[in-house]
């Protein structure tokens, strides 16, 4: 039976096929980097159900993206839909209980995200995905304390500004330049919002369908491409730039107004990362969000947020692509070998004990030859094999053997965890 179309199977090890990249090893791997760069920032990590009201998208984005989702009607005749993005969990749970929370509030999650779109380079319909969110804080300190998270997180996993960019850009400087061509005329923010589209797409679509969109609002590409290359920074993305550079990021980070963000609910400085070389899609992209914890509250709570996302998919491919995916390769500390059947119950004990002390153990489940016994510690990638033998006192005594070395030695069983964790 095959795997339904956009999904993935994690086998524990990187495979030799068109799944390499999708293991169980990799994704703990990054996984493990996200959590710990996270955590060096001081974020805490949080989570919320795969499954949510529709209403709590469509309230944010409109009916336009239930398309693009899974949802379905429940056995309680709820409209529910498995979560396509984090930000709306975050906010509605941020909504809740924001006054039991000093801020700012900075929290981290990797959440299992699902869309129902057509599969392609780069996008499956789930991924992974890591998000930070910060909340409670107006200065554009937080947005640089977030591309600086961004940064570190994709540093951590070995790629360096030969690998990519970050593209810094403001939904204040696009909003600014939106007013200035409407000289005043009647508009909504339907309006608004089409035009940013436009924008986002510039790269994507041929200039003369975008020309020819941009003309229906009363704007040309002309202009829009003038105020692209110019690239002048407004107040806000000087104090972000100024901030990363003060760190020693400030090579990480450009100016680019070819970036705005779909979304609708962007409100300041908006940004997305990008592999230098152009081969992939956006790593991973977020922006300041101020007016979202009041939407999805409806009014009742406001609270400045910002965030961003980065998915696995993407950074997998490209981890690939420069060879930057560790040797996985995983370790057993100690294979039991069990050669007399009357000591079975005590190598038990002495697998048991070994385990209690943090070590990897395991055994033959059931009785076979010495030599099998031994096989399956090399397939295993064991670093020792211990047996118990009696001695002709009766007693017990524990050979250890390094199978590097291939050093054999008697230790007493009372201190072999000691001495196995020794060589850890």
């Amino acid at each position: 039976m095959e795997r339904l179309p956009g999904f993935r199977d994690f086998y524990p090890e990187p495979l030799p096929s068109r799944d390499a990249g999708w293991s169980a090893d990799v994704r703990h791997y990054i996984f493990d980097t996200w959590r710990s760069v996270a955590r060096r920032y001081g974020f805490r990590e949080y989570d919320g159900p795969p499954l949510e009201p529709l209403e709590l998208y469509t309230t944010k984005s409109g009916d336009e993206l239930v398309g693009q989702m899974f949802n379905f009607t429940d056995k309680g005749e709820r409209e529910v839909a498995l979560r396509p993005e984090m930000t709306p969990t975050l906010a509605r749970m941020v909504a809740a209980h924001a006054r039991n929370y000093k801020k700012p509030i900075k929290w981290f999650a990797i959440p299992q995200l699902f869309r129902y779109e057509r599969p392609s380079k780069g996008r499956f319909r789930e991924h992974f995905q890591f998000n930070a969110d910060i909340f409670g804080e107006t200065d554009p300190a937080a947005d640089a304390e977030l591309i600086a998270l961004l940064i570190d997180s994709l540093r951590a996993l070995k790629l360096t500004a030969a690998d990519f960019v970050i593209r810094l850009s403001s939904r204040n400087a696009w909003h600014e330049f939106f007013e200035r061509g409407m000289r005043g005329a009647e508009h909504g923010t339907e309006q608004e919002y089409e035009f940013y589209q436009i924008i986002d797409k510039l790269e994507r679509e041929e200039p003369a369908q975008s020309d020819s969109k941009l003309k229906a609002l009363g704007f040309s590409l002309d202009a829009v491409n003038e105020f692209i290359a110019a690239a002048k920074p407004t107040a806000e993305l000087d104090v972000i730039l100024n901030n990363l550079a003060a760190r020693g990021l400030g090579e990480f980070v450009k100016i680019d107004y070819n970036v705005i963000r779909g979304l609708a609910y962007y409100t300041g400085a908006v940004f997305e990362a990008f592999d230098k070389k152009g081969e992939f899609r956006a790593i991973a992209g977020g922006g300041r969000y101020d007016n979202l914890v009041k939407i999805i509250s409806g009014g009742k709570v406001e609270l400045p947020g910002l965030g961003f996302g980065m998915g696995d998919v993407v950074l997998t491919e490209l981890l690939n692509a420069r060879g930057l995916l560790p040797a996985l390769n995983t370790r057993l500390d100690a294979f039991c070998l069990i050669e007399d059947e009357d000591l079975r119950l005590a190598s038990l004990k002495l697998v048991q004990d070994l385990r209690e002390s943090g070590l990897t153990a395991d055994y033959s489940f059931v009785p076979s030859r010495p030599e099998k016994q031994f096989k399956r510690a090399l397939e295993l990638n064991a670093a020792f094999i211990v047996k118990l033998e009696r001695t002709s006192n009766g007693e017990f005594a524990l050979k250890v053997k390094n199978l590097k070395t291939r050093e054999e030695r008697v230790v007493d069983t009372a201190r072999v965890a000691a001495f196995l964790l020794a060589d850890k």
